[in-house]
């Protein structure tokens, strides 16, 4: 089964993005949807769970609990780190078993094994911020990657990958 994952669209639909999530079973938003015709343009191409972000009228800590073809997962915006998470998400860690944190909120890439849980984040996938990354993710089973939506991408996501972790 293979999953969708983007993030950080606020309103803007690339033709890319849509393109690279062909052929998805599912799609999971990591919230800053930014309208209601982004989920209906995913919509065309597979089911969409979302959360909504910070920009959404919400406060981006909603949290959303799936099991997608045997994996669980945990849907947020805002994780911040997954060295540094917020309390609400530890004490969901520790009640409930989670193969898989999604999150986006810094649009920054993020593909990390930490205490046998992978926290992905796809990066954006809306506007361009300074020098991050366009992109999305896709997640098989125990398999999580980005996908670069433009060329200059392609750099920007090993530059800019796992910074999270670093600081």
């Amino acid at each position: 089964m293979l999953i969708g994952v983007i993030s950080d669209t606020h309103g803007l639909i690339r033709p890319e993005a849509l393109g690279a999530l062909r052929g998805v079973d599912a799609i999971l938003h990591a919230g800053d949807i930014g309208g209601q015709h982004v989920v209906a343009a995913l919509q065309e191409i597979a089911p969409v769970s979302f959360v909504r972000g910070n920009n959404d009228d919400a406060d981006g800590l909603e949290m959303v609990r799936l099991t997608i073809g045997g994996l669980r997962i945990l849907l947020t915006h805002i994780l911040p780190r997954p060295a540094k998470l917020r309390t609400a998400i530890r004490a969901s860690l520790s009640k409930e078993p989670t193969d898989l944190v999604i999150f986006g909120h810094s649009h920054l890439p993020h593909n990390e094994m930490v205490d046998g849980i992978r926290y992905f984040n796809p990066a954006s996938a809306g506007p361009r911020r300074f020098d991050f990354p366009v992109a999305v993710g896709i997640v098989e089973s125990d398999r999580a990657t980005h996908v670069a939506l433009d060329e200059r991408s392609v750099a920007a996501l090993t530059k800019r990958m796992n910074q999270l972790s670093k600081r």
